[in-house]
């Protein structure tokens, strides 16, 4: 019994060290919850204390009807829901990122020059996330311009409501992804969702009949195509180096070398001669119709 139980605390500590990093995301991501909890509890619990509003120096109970979630619903909330949409917005904001604007096409197009330069981790995916975030800032920002000008600046001044201020701060946002979302991709998503769509189809028809349940998946479907053929563009010059290194070894019967090996310094040799980030960028941008 003895060894048994040697042997089984021995295989859980193998098991441990074999995913420790599986079990430190655990950990972490149940103290996150853990933290959570707790905060909504004491908000409840103050709530509780002090309900419908605020208590004035003269012992006067102000009711307070400001709510986010009466504004979007029609329906008051209390504070700790409004903490846990809050929470909720902020855990979707990567994805809205990734979804919805040009940050997947970059992401991509980057991944795939890495990988047909065969540099494993080098440029590190910090740092291709970092370029391809700023760069997704640069091509948004009249998006956002408009946004901060028709949406945020008269909700803050409180000349619309919130549910006016989501409507047109939504309006720059679909414009974007609809002029980016070719028409099939479109058509296709149409007769999935069973609508039938009559007249002459424009940006215009699109922007006024269509939402956003049609729009955002036709614009990620238009943004994986497209940057799955400027991925094979940007492979077809790396593979003729490749192609040209192999035959060359060949030829000269040094068949146990890798071709990798010879092939990697003539391919960021041709990157740099070409001011190939300067290209790539340049076509990335250009390759959006703002």
């Amino acid at each position: 019994m003895g060894k048994l139980s040697v042997g089984y605390v021995s295989a859980v500590k193998k098991t441990i060290y074999d995913n420790k990093r599986i079990f430190i995301r655990f950990i972490v991501s149940l103290m996150v919850s853990i933290i959570l909890i707790v905060c909504a509890c004491s908000l409840t619990a103050s709530a509780a204390e002090n309900p419908g509003g605020t208590t004035t120096p003269g012992n006067q109970t102000v009711v307070d009807d400001s709510s986010v979630i009466k504004d979007l619903i029609g329906v008051d909330g209390s504070q700790p829901l409004e903490v846990i949409l809050l929470v909720t917005i902020l855990s979707l904001a990567p994805s809205l990122l990734v979804m919805m604007t040009s940050f997947g096409r970059i992401i991509i197009c980057f991944s795939f020059l890495r990988t047909a330069m065969q540099t494993q981790s080098t440029p590190p995916n910090m740092v291709l996330t970092g370029l391809a975030l700023f760069l997704t800032i640069f091509i948004m920002f009249p998006v956002f311009v408009e946004i901060n000008e028709v949406a945020y600046e008269p909700y803050a001044k409180g000349e619309i409501t919130t549910e006016e201020a989501i409507v047109k701060a939504g309006e720059p946002l679909k414009e974007f992804m609809l002029k980016q979302t070719t028409n099939d991709d479109m058509q296709f998503f149409l007769e999935l969702s069973g609508k039938e769509f009559d007249g002459e189809i424009t940006l215009e028809n699109y922007k006024d009949e269509l939402g956003f349940e049609v729009v955002i998946p036709a614009f990620i479907l238009s943004e994986l195509k497209r940057a799955f053929q400027m991925g094979f563009l940007i492979f077809i010059p790396f593979l003729v180096i490749d192609l040209v290194v192999s035959s060359t070894l060949m030829a000269m019967g040094m068949m146990m070398l890798p071709p990798a090996m010879i092939s990697l310094p003539f391919k960021i040799m041709l990157f740099v001669l070409v001011d190939g980030w300067q290209l790539m960028v340049g076509t990335l941008v250009a390759s959006y119709n703002l």
